[in-house]
Formats: structure tokens, C-alpha cells, sequence
């Protein structure tokens, strides 16, 4: 499995970066995008590496804000995956500034295969789209900045991630973990129904060193997990906090990442 990074909000080499999150990803002779930032830099990034996005014929939007998804108006005749609430409108609750996608339902399914599912999809036998994440513990994604589009409080139930079964153990790729990363940890052992996790990178959607990230390191080591990659909207204080149990490299644009 071979994890490159398109977009990421630390810049990497002579990649320009901007704050988002585009991954390219490998597996078992398959294919596929996950998330677009919000320009067309995933593929300005994309085609310096030497990486053609033209033979991709599958993208997983993560959620509906538009730092994750308004690339995707440079991309058309793909299959787009992603759960239904994507394409609300959302705003912040301290300015209502807009945070949504850039285009409706109607664009994204005249551009695209649209799959819309809340439930996990299987994109191939060792590929998992997670669907809808249960949020089951007592300490993950208890409150919100955000409001849909009837003022009402939008935990943003679209996050989700993705699950690659790697023989025994499985790899997880978040994006920003609205939902938690602990939660999305135990559904996607459930899903694929393999407990032993290698791997989990993407954003942790933690910004300082509070109970939550305490609770969430907690969650990762009784999972054993020994690979953990935080990015995109991992904050400093809590970045400073996983750095003090697990050992890893910041995640920049441009950076391949290959799994056993």
C-alpha cells in the first residue's frame, strides 16, 4: 500500500501547500483519490510527482467542507463516494462564514457516478468506505463550531474515513475525524472485522493538549497501534502531545508513505 500525499497544510519540498487534504492512493493494483482540497493544486502537485490523476477512476469525498471538496470541480466522469449529507450547506457559528461546498447535488451528480451511502460500501475485497461513523465513546465529537443550513447544531455526521485490509491488520485513512478518530478506529475493526490495526493516518481534528487528546492517545496505545501519522488539523499542542508517546515523521505535501 503506497499513501502520497497531494495536499496537506505543511508544505513539502518544492510543493506549494494550502489548507486542505488531497491523498493518493495504492493498493493491491488499485487506484483512488481521497479528498481534493479545495483548489486545483492536488493536481498541479499531482503532476510534478509524476502521478496521472486521468487513470483514476474513483474519489472519496471525507465530508462536506470545502477545504476537502471544492477540487473537486477540476475532476469529472469519476465515481464519487461519499455519504449524502455532503452537499448541505454549513456555516461557523462565530461568523457564518460559509463552509460548505462550493457547487449542489445536482453538480456533482451531472459530473460524476454518484454513490451516496451512509452505510460502509466495499470498494474492492481489501478496500472499505466506512460510510456513516457511530460515535459511541464519551469523549469524541461532544461539540460543534458549525451550523447547517436551519441554524441547527452540524456535528458534521459525513466523516468518515477509509479501511485497506493488509493481510491481518488494516491501515486507517482520516481525513479530519469530525466524528473521532477513536470512534472511526473501532468501526472500521468492525467493518472489516479485523481487530489488529497498523497504521491510522490523517487529520485528528485535535488542536490542543486537553482531555480528548489524552483520552485519544489512551485509545491508541491499548490498540497497539505503532504507526500514527497526524496532519492537516492536528494543532501544535496536541502534535507535541502524540510526539511524547509515539514516534513519527509530520506529514507534508509530497510525502509517500509506503505500508507492508
Amino acid at each position: 500500500m503506497k499513501i502520497t500525499v497531494l495536499v496537506d497544510n505543511a508544505p513539502g519540498g518544492e510543493l506549494a501547500s494550502e489548507h486542505g487534504l488531497s491523498y493518493f492512493i495504492e493498493h493491491n493494483n488499485y487506484q483512488l483519490l481521497f479528498d481534493t482540497g479545495h483548489s486545483d493544486l492536488f493536481l498541479r502537485n499531482a503532476e510534478k510527482l509524476g502521478i496521472d490523476l486521468a487513470e483514476v477512476e474513483t474519489v472519496v469525498l471525507s465530508h462536506g467542507h470545502w477545504d476537502h471538496g471544492n477540487g473537486l470541480v477540476y475532476l469529472k466522469n469519476k465515481t464519487l463516494i461519499s455519504h449524502p449529507y455532503v452537499f448541505i450547506k454549513r456555516y461557523r457559528k462565530e461568523d457564518n462564514s460559509y463552509i460548505g461546498l462550493n457547487q449542489n447535488w445536482k453538480y456533482y451528480n451531472r459530473h460524476f457516478k454518484l454513490i451516496s451511502t451512509r452505510i460502509p460500501y466495499k470498494i474492492t475485497d481489501s478496500i472499505y468506505f466506512l460510510g456513516e461513523i457511530p460515535r459511541l465513546n464519551d469523549f469524541e465529537s461532544k461539540q460543534t463550531s458549525f451550523v447547517d443550513q436551519e441554524g441547527n447544531d452540524d456535528f458534521v455526521i459525513d466523516d468518515t474515513a477509509l479501511a485497506f485490509i493488509l493481510k491481518d491488520e488494516i491501515a486507517v485513512v482520516t481525513a479530519c475525524s469530525h466524528s473521532g478518530v477513536c470512534n472511526i478506529i473501532e468501526h472500521a475493526k468492525k467493518v472489516t472485522g479485523i481487530e489488529n490495526v497498523k497504521l491510522v493516518i490523517g487529520g485528528f481534528h485535535l488542536k490542543k493538549n486537553d482531555e480528548t487528546t489524552k483520552k485519544t492517545i489512551k485509545c491508541l496505545k491499548e490498540n497497539n497501534i505503532n504507526k500514527i501519522y497526524p496532519s492537516h488539523c492536528t494543532q501544535l499542542d496536541a502534535l507535541t502531545a502524540f510526539r511524547e508517546h509515539f514516534d513519527f515523521e509530520q506529514v507534508k505535501t509530497g510525502m509517500t508513505f509506503s505500508i507492508e
